[in-house]
């Protein structure tokens, strides 16, 4: 199959990667990112000659407007798309301008998932991301066999575009909250004399036991906060979750809160580290 794969940055280098190994054909067009070590791919001009040549397109892209940019702008995907053409969305972006792009693809000729991952620099690196999708069955299956060469954990999780987006916006809330708190516990462990990797060790063994605490509390103590997942990365998640909130009219007080920490880091230098380094705010406020 020829894939043009637009964004090779830290997730999407590896994700091209193995898809590339699975013995795919890719072209790219390149931004930020050189084009990785190792990966075979035709480097075109723009996004536009990319979709010239393809059958399908995967973007891996860090926000809303790069998105944009790569589908709908002057010499965009949309621009070169081919009837038949199925564009795949693996960035974390809006739900609602998700429905967007899919109508302006749709009204091109082309088929339109949007399926955002989870898992990390670490899942892309070992091909065991999970994988959100929003779209119809039809060009689900048709995607499918790509979706297992680069993760294990694969849903649908609705036939309306959108719902991938939303569902991953779920998954960044909950991974926020989490890591707050663990900073939370694991800063009052220490301001109360005791050693936060004893009682990181002793929560592992009980309900408080999480991925996050594991993982990421490890982080905490170890200071270990070179970017799996940059803090920038899941602030702009956290926005976006809000302004969907806002306009379904849902209440997400701590998820206002989570961010707010996050943009304390931000503001502090800490954009660029990883997001378990949210366990900065909390001990800054807690004169740490």
């Amino acid at each position: 199959m020829q894939i043009g794969f637009i964004g090779l940055g830290v997730m999407g280098a590896p994700m091209a990667t193995h898809l590339a190994a699975a013995g795919h054909k890719l072209s790219t067009t390149l931004n930020r990112s050189p084009l990785p070590d190792g990966l075979s791919a035709e480097v075109l001009s723009n996004p536009e000659e990319v979709a010239k040549g393809a059958d399908v397109i995967i973007l891996m892209l860090p926000d809303t407007p790069d998105v944009e940019r790569v589908l709908l702008g002057a010499t965009g995907v949309i621009s070169g798309l081919r009837p038949g053409t199925l564009v795949i969305d693996m960035s974390t972006i809006s739900p609602i301008e998700t429905a967007r792009f899919a109508n302006a693809v749709r009204a091109a000729g082309g088929s339109y998932l949007d399926a955002p991952v989870s898992g990390g620099q670490v899942g892309a690196k070992n091909a065991s991301l999970t994988i959100m999708v929003g779209g119809t069955t039809t060009d689900y299956d048709r995607a499918l066999p790509l979706f297992e060469i680069m993760g294990k954990n694969i849903t649908l999780v609705g036939e309306t575009n959108g719902a991938g987006q939303t569902c991953k916006l779920a998954n960044q809330i909950i991974v926020a909250l989490n890591i707050e708190a663990v900073a939370e516990a694991l800063t009052f462990a220490a301001k109360a004399g005791c050693d936060p990797a004893k009682v990181r060790s002793a929560l592992m063994g009980g309900f408080a036991a999480s991925r996050v605490l594991e993982v990421h509390g490890e982080r905490m103590i170890n200071r270990s906060f070179d970017p799996g997942f940059r803090i920038r990365l899941h602030q702009k998640d956290l926005s976006l979750a809000l302004s969907s909130g806002r306009s379904l009219g849902v209440a997400l007080p701590n998820t206002a809160t989570t961010q707010e920490l996050m943009n304390a880091c931000c503001a502090r230098g800490l954009a660029d580290s990883d997001h378990s380094a949210l366990v900065r705010a909390i001990e800054v406020l807690s004169g740490q």
